[in-house]
């Protein structure tokens, strides 16, 4: 298409097809392995990674940093930790508690959680006080495996989670740099005398088992443990590995993302398993150090969310970016108003653009490479007309949703069946909270995404936005009422509420809290709010606009409004304070800095 705003034509569509006419055969095979994966199928990871063990051996299989692990040393490694968790007491259905910074060690974990049968709930390394607790508690085991660079963070919430002789704190070094604290096992001595046998466990897991908790906001305004199973492994294995991507043994996928979100865990590392290729992981993004990590791997296909592109994109010109060895890239966000630039100025040639959730079940994918789509799905969905005000989908005469027509947006939904089980939260309310039941008939049942997606036709859509209490800001969901319940612990805050605006030059929405306060505005302590908000959030989910408020308008059953405060955003007729780059405190918005913000001069 050669406007964001076009819907599909036949011409389009026929163009992005004919390149895989050669493949079609082999794409249907593959289509039809991936749909046809019951839960009662003795398929998993454990057999995928033991497998591959066997036909790739001596190829690389990891690299990090300046290690790397063949396909035969990576599954031994595995084996090691499995044993070592067996040796232990950790059974089938355990959780182990994961609070790692993005390293191989997780990948090792989780790879043994599912040869076990055992859960890793991975905790975000970024979450801190009240919010780590709550993570924690959502499905507590008995077994905690704490990284050396995060025992710090850990240790403030230790005595509030009332540990007891049933649990056991296990330290994973990291540089070396400290000792292993009072109280806690050497998980890296602990495993080296462990067998690299693979364990008689991993035969009998199933593609229904659970074997990682990925955690994502909700508008409960707390981290909510999206449930993560092999079969959902396995679909995507073969969807984005064999039939988009389709990489061979010679690519390297590069993953600067974190393992304990689903781009990372659940599209790219099983799509470079897929092919038998490598797979650099890195701790932490580096926009300095992207193009210098891609000459030096050989990267040809790396996963990417929209911050990353822009963060890529704003940065000056390198010389490793030219000529560069990337042919593809996987996940999503990438923005309309960037992405032809972005194609260009990296010569990429192929863009799979992508749109699921670590708690869906359905996923869209930009098979045909066509520019401003997420591409198509081959599960049964619907987008839907949705009334913004009322929140709530539009039902006809009859109480039945009603689908929008070629060209319009709505709110996207997808059919639950054996085929596209909804695997939901660890809390069951939760789960139940985001279906809908009698759709289009009596007794059929659906699961509610939360998005707005444009139907551009073909099966076809776009992305256009996010509804309800949670919005997207660098690469993670913000729950308003996280950010909420922090505000409004001041007393000097009678109430608040967040919301997520547009700030330019920027991908996601920015967070926003609007404040009633108790007293004068001018002895507000803005200093201490902003200590506060850092220290009990993610950074992330810290606001970076203020919002002084007299009054708020309220629903009947005494919910703020929202609407306008964000449609509103950044022109608000009450007095800004904004929270620029590495300050201190909170400072009110004035022309000369609003104007620099509408430049892209503040690096947000």
């Amino acid at each position: 298409m050669k406007n964001p705003q076009d819907t599909l034509g036949l011409g389009a569509l026929l163009k992005g097809i004919f390149p895989l006419v050669p493949r079609i055969p082999s794409i249907l095979t593959y289509v039809k392995t991936a749909l046809a994966i019951g839960k009662e199928d003795k398929l998993s990871i454990a057999k995928v990674l033991e497998e591959l063990a066997v036909e790739h051996a001596d190829r690389p299989c990891l690299h990090f940093e300046e290690m790397m692990w063949t396909y035969g040393q990576f599954n031994e490694k595995v084996n090691q930790y499995a044993h070592y968790f067996l040796d232990q007491g950790v059974q089938k259905g355990d959780t182990v508690v994961v609070y790692l910074e993005n390293r191989p060690e997780m990948l090792f974990i989780i790879g043994a959680m599912a040869k076990i049968g055992g859960v890793a709930s991975l905790i975000n390394p970024n979450q801190r006080s009240k919010v780590l607790l709550h993570s924690i508690h959502v499905d507590r085991g008995k077994y905690f495996v704490i990284g050396e660079e995060l025992v710090e963070a850990f240790e403030e919430v230790r005595t509030e989670l009332k540990l007891d002789e049933k649990d056991t704190l296990y330290w994973l070094k990291d540089t070396d740099e400290t000792a292993r604290p009072e109280g806690y096992k050497d998980f890296t001595a602990g495993t080296q005398s462990s067998s690299t046998d693979n364990p008689a466990s991993s035969q009998d897991i199933t593609a229904g088992e659970r074997f990682a908790n990925v955690f994502t906001s909700g508008t409960t305004g707390l981290p909510k443990a999206s449930v993560q199973k092999n079969q959902k492994w396995l679909k995507t294995y073969y969807w984005f590995g064999k039939v988009n991507l389709n990489m061979t043994q010679e690519d390297v996928m590069y993953i600067p993302l974190p393992f304990f979100h689903t781009n990372a865990l659940i599209v790219s590392w099983p799509s470079a398993l897929a092919a038998g290729a490598s797979v650099v992981m890195r701790r932490k993004f580096s926009t300095t150090n992207f193009w210098k990590d891609v000459k030096k791997y050989r990267v040809t296909a790396f996963v990417y969310i929209g911050e990353i592109c822009r963060y890529l994109l704003n940065a000056p010109e390198v010389p490793e970016e030219k000529n560069n060895s990337v042919k593809m890239m996987v996940g999503n966000g990438l923005r309309p108003d960037i992405w032809q630039e972005f194609k260009e100025r990296f010569q990429v040639d192929r863009i799979f653009e992508l749109y699921g959730g670590a708690d869906g079940n359905v996923a869209f994918t930009n098979t045909l490479n066509i520019d401003y789509c997420v591409g198509w799905s081959p599960n049964d969905f619907a987008i839907v007309e949705y009334d913004l005000e009322e929140n709530e989908p539009v039902r006809d005469s009859n109480g039945r949703f009603k689908r929008v027509k070629k060209g319009d947006s709505g709110l996207l939904i997808s059919a639950i069946n054996d085929k596209t089980p909804f695997d939901g939260y660890v809390n069951k309310e939760k789960t139940q909270a985001k279906t809908f039941s009698d759709v289009f008939e009596d007794g059929d049942l659906w699961y509610n995404t939360g998005d707005l997606l444009r139907d551009i036709g073909f099966k076809h859509a776009q992305f256009v936005d996010r509804l309800g209490d949670t919005f997207r800001w660098k690469g993670e969901n913000v729950a308003t009422m996280e950010v909420e319940g922090v505000i409004n612990s001041l007393d000097a805050v009678s109430n608040c509420c967040a919301y997520g605006v547009h700030i330019p030059h920027t991908d996601g929405r920015a967070g926003m809290a609007a404040m009633m306060l108790e007293g004068a505005e001018k002895d507000f302590d803005f200093k201490g709010l902003t200590n506060l908000l850092k220290k009990e959030l993610p950074s992330y989910a810290v606001p970076l606009v203020l919002r002084i408020s007299s009054a708020f308008e309220m629903t009947a059953t005494h919910k703020i409004k929202k609407f306008n405060l964000k449609n509103e955003g950044l022109d608000s007729p009450e007095q800004l304070y904004v929270l620029l780059p590495k300050a201190d405190t909170y400072v009110p918005l004035t022309p000369e800095i609003r104007e620099k913000m509408e430049k892209g001069e503040y690096a947000f």
